[in-house]
C-alpha cells in the first residue's frame, strides 16, 4: 500500500477512538443511540468518497490530508475553529449524561439527513475542484473554478461545512451544543477574508471572479 492509502486507513481507524473520547466519555455511557446513528450515516459517504477519489483523483485526497497552514492568520483561526468543533461533539456527551435537552427522534433523524447532505455537497465540490485543499495555498497549475456551486458562492466547501455544523447538535440530541456552534461562523468569516487576500494575490483571475460571483458563503446574505 502507498503512503496515502495508509494515512487514509489510519484516520478511519481512529474514528472509534475519537467517538469514545469526544462523545461517549463525557456521556459516561455507551447507551447513546444518536452518536451511533450520526457516525453510521456519515460513514457511508465518507468511505464511498475515499474509494471514488482514490481511484479517480487521488491528488484531491492528498490535498485534503494536509493540515499545516502557512498563513499565521489561518493558524490562529484553525485553533479556535478546532476548539469549537471539539466542543460541538463533547457538549452533547455531557448533555446526555445530565439530561439537559429533549429532542424528538424524528428531528434527530432529519438532522442526520442534513448532515449527510452536507458531506455529499463536499464530495461534489471536491469532484468539481480538484484543488479544494484543506489548507490555504495556491499551487502551480491551479485555475479559478467558476462553474456549478462556484457560480453561486465563492466558498461552497465552507457552505457545506456550515450545514454540517448547524445540524450536528440536533443530530446528537443537544440544544446546548449551539453555544459552540456560535463560534464557527466567526471563524469561517475570518478564514474566508484572509483566504481571499491570498487568492487575489496569488491566483490569476480570482479578482475578476469575485466580480462575477458576488456572494462568499450564503447567497443573498454574505
Amino acid at each position: 500500500m502507498n503512503s496515502l492509502l495508509v494515512r487514509i486507513i489510519a484516520r478511519l481507524a481512529l474514528l472509534p477512538l475519537v467517538i469514545g473520547l469526544l462523545v461517549l466519555w463525557p456521556a459516561g455511557t455507551f447507551d447513546f443511540w444518536q452518536i451511533y446513528a450520526y457516525f453510521g450515516f456519515i460513514l457511508v459517504p465518507m468511505v464511498g468518497g475515499v474509494i471514488y477519489f482514490y481511484a479517480k483523483d487521488p491528488a484531491v485526497l492528498e490535498r485534503r490530508m494536509k493540515t499545516d497552514e502557512k498563513e499565521e492568520t489561518q493558524k490562529m483561526v484553525m485553533v479556535f475553529l478546532g476548539l469549537s468543533v471539539v466542543a460541538i461533539y463533547m457538549i452533547p456527551g455531557f448533555d446526555r449524561r445530565f439530561g439537559w435537552s429533549e429532542i424528538p427522534v424524528w428531528l434527530v433523524l432529519i438532522a442526520d439527513v442534513f448532515v449527510v447532505v452536507g458531506y455529499l455537497m463536499m464530495l461534489y465540490i471536491m469532484k468539481v475542484n480538484s484543488f479544494a485543499a484543506r489548507t490555504i495555498e495556491v499551487e502551480q497549475g491551479q485555475q479559478v473554478i467558476d462553474t456549478s456551486p462556484y457560480a453561486l458562492v465563492r466558498h461552497p466547501m465552507y457552505t457545506a461545512a456550515m450545514l454540517i455544523y448547524l445540524t450536528t447538535p440536533i443530530a446528537l440530541g443537544s440544544w446546548w451544543a449551539y453555544l459552540a456552534v456560535a463560534v464557527v461562523p466567526i471563524c469561517l468569516v475570518a478564514r474566508i477574508l484572509n483566504e481571499e487576500q491570498v487568492l487575489r494575490q496569488d491566483l490569476d483571475g480570482y479578482a475578476e471572479y469575485t466580480q462575477r460571483t458576488r456572494w462568499r458563503l450564503v447567497p443573498g446574505i454574505w
